[in-house]
């Protein structure tokens, strides 16, 4: 029996060890995680009719952890650029807008822009946490700019529940549950005409 535990927990470690890594890229789920499972949200109305604008930091933006509660052979992979970029276009997001386009590159313009940038984004404590700056302008002069900072809800239950079965949903739940409250702080500082 001893034989048989040693034997297990070698196999154990040389797999945490030999640098095999079980990679989950979460944002190509989140537009079908958007439309299927994610919980609706009442969004504050604005009637404001803008063009919106990703920074190529955060378009490109790439964080990876593990987490031990499911074993450290998973590697979770959150690009939060897609994500945000997604929910931006998700019907709940666009209806909350008088109208709101994505723009691919900053010119002169005239009219309404938004701009994201991310300061930071973590998954600890079993929760996301977000630091997204936004910055609105009107024929080029800001309106607003201000770091905006949300937790998600804590997903700790799904993953000691459910293991790697459960963290990809935890990481898309709690991330989505940080970018729309940033999203209400954000509608409810815009500027009134």
């Amino acid at each position: 029996m001893k034989k048989i535990l040693l034997g297990l927990l070698g196999v154990t470690l040389l797999g945490l060890f030999s640098g095999c890594s079980i990679n989950h890229p979460v944002a190509k789920d989140y537009g079908a995680y958007l439309e299927k499972s994610a919980t609706p949200v009442n969004l504050p109305k604005t009637a404001l009719k803008s063009d919106y604008l990703i920074d190529g930091k955060t378009e490109n933006h790439r964080y990876e952890f593990r987490a031990a509660t499911v074993g450290y052979a998973h590697v979770w992979i959150v690009e939060f650029g897609k994500m945000l970029d997604q929910t931006l276009n998700a019907k709940y997001v666009q209806s909350a807008f008088g109208r709101l386009d994505k723009k691919t590159t900053k010119d002169v313009q005239k009219g309404e822009l938004i701009e994201f940038s991310l300061e930071k984004y973590e998954f600890k404590d079993y929760r996301a946490y977000v630091t997204l700056k936004i910055k609105l302008s009107k024929d080029g002069a800001t309106t607003l700019e201000k770091a905006y900072i949300a937790s998600g809800n804590s997903q700790g239950g799904k993953m000691w529940a459910a293991g790697p079965f459960g963290m990809k949903s935890a990481t898309l739940e709690s991330t989505k549950y940080a970018i729309d409250d940033i999203l209400k702080q954000f509608i409810n500082d815009i500027p009134k005409p």
